[in-house]
């Protein structure tokens, strides 16, 4: 019976040492994912701040700049009577 309960003894120590390295494991994965969403969270934010400024500039800028002619079509130019 000695020998089946130290058999035992360390068959449960190796698993849940191993248990315990998969918990850690899967803890450390848990946690580089949340920094990473966090940091993919800020990186959109300013993303869009930098987008919306960018967009108030050209609103501005567009606001300044007097508006353009509208072009007239120009004519065809005339059949050359010399070469027809």
């Amino acid at each position: 019976m000695t020998d089946k309960n130290a058999a035992r003894t360390r068959a449960e120590t190796a698993f849940s040492a191993s248990a315990q390295r998969d918990a850690q494991i899967k803890d450390d994965i848990a946690k580089e994912r949340a920094a990473f969403d966090i940091r993919t969270i800020k990186l959109r934010a300013l993303r869009m701040a930098r987008e919306e400024q960018e967009r108030a500039d050209k609103a501005t800028a567009d606001a300044l700049k007097p508006p353009k002619g509208t072009r007239k079509a120009r004519k065809p130019p005339a059949p050359d009577p010399v070469h027809n």
